[in-house]
């Protein structure tokens, strides 16, 4: 199967230029694309995994894949899908999370290719050009009529209190100089990215043309868009609760991962094991067979969970979630599980934190958890064997130790089969 048409069966194509002309380029392999990462934030997060993965499968096809990182464009500012100007970066925070985003790339990549990736960094050839060399060079071949006409900047330009700088405005011009660049120092005739970059793409598409027929050549260059991931609620993809669900362990565990996506709803699993995993059509079939006879076994939902949180963190860090999973709802070893797993295991459990040398007995415990009214409720709820420290029951009248500890830092209570509750100390 064309890499291309792939794509079109996982349900990737939003927009493209000209889908014949991709398509053959995309027939041999060998062709070179490119899609952008501004650092934005300390980490991707699961809305990026869409262009990464994208890239990912261009790899595996046998073609020639780069991640550009947006050192300079991240100094600027993308207004694309922004309704107000974004707050400028300090240069050096910016250059801490390009750095830390290079790492998070470079593992993904090699995870899930066997290859380390070709990252370029866009400030690499724009730092040395001069104000007099974008506006000659670059901005000669911008129309502000066609660039007006642009969502990215139409959709700023109507709203007086916010509207648009010139250096937002300019944005364009710089991601455009990009994909030039690109195009004649890497053969790259393809830039892929998120359906809001539909008129970056495109500027850069007609600049090159424009540019290389100034210079007395032919130049053709291609855009590919993916569709705005949504929920079948229309909710968008890559929030809960609130919260962007990022690829750093630091920002969001391997278990609060791994629970994000087996929270997946039936409506919508299929649709993500075609966009977020590896998986083939009879693979994905089997699943969806299972999803309509079984729902409640939640199989795809599984998969789905175990395939991406292992494309990110790894199979041992799966093999991890699973084990904190099992101690907390089977018979596991909660002693044997890593603190971050269980913290985040028992986020929305009751929890207290006690200072070093201030801690009460189990019964107050109990008692400052809410889960007893009062101290002699919990002293015959254990002598009665309901109370369970670290997944064992209590033995009537001993007292707790340093060892009880995991990790030296937390004690997980539970009161009968359900009632959790967590106890740090620091």
């Amino acid at each position: 199967m064309n890499i291309y048409d792939e794509l079109k069966w996982r349900g990737l194509i939003n927009q493209v230029s000209d889908e014949d002309k991709v398509r053959e380029y995309l027939s041999k392999p060998g062709a070179t694309m490119y899609c952008g990462f501004d650092p934005t934030a300390e980490s991707l997060h699961v809305g990026n995994l869409v262009p990464l993965l994208c890239l990912v499968r261009m790899k595996r096809a046998g073609h020639n894949p780069l991640y550009l990182m947006g050192g300079a464009t991240g100094r600027i500012g993308d207004p694309s899908g922004k309704d107000k100007e974004r707050e400028l970066s300090d240069a050096d925070l910016l250059d801490e999370r390009l750095e830390l985003i290079k790492r998070q790339v470079r593992r993904f990549v090699e995870r899930n290719t066997g290859a380390l990736p070709d990252i370029v960094n866009n400030y690499d050839w724009t730092k040395d050009m001069t104000a007099i060399e974008l506006l000659r060079d670059v901005g000669k071949h911008f129309t502000v009529n066609w660039m007006l006409q642009k969502e990215s900047v139409k959709g700023r330009i109507g709203r007086e209190e916010s509207g648009i700088s010139y250096t937002e405005f300019s944005y364009m011009i710089l991601q455009s100089y990009d994909f030039y660049h690109l195009y004649k120092n890497h053969d790259c005739r393809l830039q892929i990215g998120g359906g809001d970059q539909w008129g970056n793409i495109t500027a850069g598409c007609e600049f090159i043309r424009r540019r290389c027929a100034h210079e007395g050549e032919q130049g053709e260059a291609f855009a590919l868009t993916f569709p705005l991931i949504t929920t079948a609620s229309g909710k968008k993809f890559g929030k809960s609760e609130g919260n962007a669900v990022y690829l750093n362990a630091d920002l969001t565990s391997a278990y609060a991962f791994y629970q994000f996506f087996i929270n997946t709803d039936d409506a919508d699993v299929i649709k993500f094991l075609k966009l977020f995993t590896f998986l083939m059509p009879d693979e994905i079939a089997e699943l969806e067979k299972q999803v309509a006879e079984a729902p409640h076994l939640r199989v795809a939902q599984k998969r789905l969970a175990e395939e991406v949180t292992t494309m990110i963190h790894g199979k041992h860090e799966l093999e991890r979630v699973l084990a904190a999973t099992e101690a907390l709802f089977g018979k596991g070893d909660l002693k044997a599980i890593d603190t971050a797993n269980l913290r985040s295991a028992l986020e929305s459990a009751p929890s207290r934190r006690y200072a070093p040398g201030d801690l009460p007995d189990l019964p107050q415990m109990l008692v400052d958890l809410d889960m007893v009214k009062s101290k002699g409720q919990a002293r015959k709820d254990i002598q009665g064997g309901g109370v369970y420290i670290n997944g064992e029951r209590l033995e009537d009248g001993r007292a707790l130790a340093d060892s009880d500890f995991i990790g030296g830092e937390l004690l997980v209570i539970r009161k009968g089969k359900k009632n959790y509750a967590l106890i740090t100390r620091g």
